[in-house]
């Protein structure tokens, strides 16, 4: 199974970031996908996760409203896009799969891309 991250960025605060993230390996449409993130020093944080059929979808706080994750099951990719980014945004950005329904919790999860830098300059 590999999950392949895409979309390694610098942004000004307040511009905008399209994450991807390509699945193989694996029945994509039987898992539910979740981005997590991890800033320097910190623990790893829950983003966003989205249902196997792309209907149930839920945010952290910190990004409600500004990001939005989707899902094209023909692609086997997840989507993470990022506006109005803070510089508290900055972090590796990581995704992962879920067998049939996510979880806010990264220990939960069985398979993790490589991670992808997000860095959001004030």
């Amino acid at each position: 199974v590999q999950l392949q991250a895409c979309g390694v960025g610098l942004v000004q605060a307040g511009g905008s970031l399209r994450l991807s993230c390509a699945a193989s390996g694996l029945t994509f449409g039987s898992y539910a996908m979740a981005w997590f993130r991890q800033a320097p020093g910190k623990e790893r944080e829950f983003v966003a996760v989205i249902s196997w059929s792309g209907n149930i979808i839920d945010y952290a706080d910190s990004v409600k409203g500004r990001f939005t994750v989707s899902r094209d099951n023909t692609k086997s990719t997840v989507y993470l896009q990022m506006n109005s980014l803070k510089p508290e945004d900055t972090a590796v950005y990581y995704c992962a799969a879920r067998y049939n329904f996510g979880t806010y919790y990264y220990t939960d999860y069985e398979y993790w891309g490589r991670g992808t830098l997000v860095t959001v300059s004030s």
